[in-house]
């Protein structure tokens, strides 16, 4: 999944969903979250429902450039036609590193569609799963970390409360946001608290907070 670039652009598609009950939610629980909330306005962001899909182009995106993902991207969907388990599954190692990618991530996503054709990946059903299960099941797969499953939860499955530890972003956005120069666990599962159950809206606009200098002013922070 690639960072927030323009947190206020609409864009066409399935949009990751939240509304007045979340923001109302947020800004009542959280001084600085609501004025986030007032001077950003509404975040669209794109969903990828199929699930599958999101996998692949995930092991494809990480450690690349956005511009390097789409390209790599488009040869391999125009190779395989179509990110289903079969056509995948069908290709050589050789034949998706061709498409631009190391050997490694190749082997990776012939592991993910020989998992779906399998049925050890239940893709279906990981609908149905907790949260807590949606991540012991994607982790099971070379390739995917906790971090990379929290992502797909948010842009695949839609979930509405995963805010993510492992997210160098979304800490830098909290410690930019709180006006904290350093941010313990401990901390942080508080803030994560405070914004249950809509944390992955909270974590849209830390998200757009991440880009913004810390604050000089003396205020001292909300939350110590």
């Amino acid at each position: 999944m690639q960072s927030l670039e323009n947190p206020t652009q609409r864009q066409s598609g399935p949009q990751f969903e939240y509304g007045a009950k979340e923001l109302a939610f947020l800004a009542g629980k959280d001084k600085r979250m609501a004025e986030a909330i007032e001077r950003i306005g509404m975040i669209s962001r794109p969903l990828m429902p199929d699930l599958f899909t999101a996998l692949v182009g995930t092991i494809i995106d990480q450690q690349i450039s956005t511009k390097a993902g789409k390209t790599v991207n488009a040869r391999l969907q125009a190779m395989a036609g179509a990110y289903t388990p079969a056509r995948l599954e069908q290709l050589t190692a050789e034949q998706i590193q061709a498409c631009g990618m190391s050997m490694r991530k190749a082997l990776y996503i012939k592991g993910v569609a020989s998992a779906a054709m399998s049925g050890e990946l239940d893709l279906p059903a990981i609908h149905g799963y907790s949260d807590q299960q949606v991540i012991d099941a994607l982790c099971k797969l070379p390739g995917i970390g906790i971090w990379t499953a929290e992502m797909l939860m948010i842009f695949s499955l839609g979930r509405p409360d995963i805010l993510s530890w492992g997210d160098l972003a979304i800490r830098r956005g909290m410690m930019n946001l709180y006006r904290h120069k350093t941010l313990t666990r401990e901390r942080f599962e508080r803030y994560r608290r405070r914004y249950s159950p809509y944390g992955s809206t909270a974590s849209l606009y830390l998200w757009a907070c991440s880009t913004a200098p810390l604050s000089a002013s003396p205020e001292p922070p909300l939350l110590t």
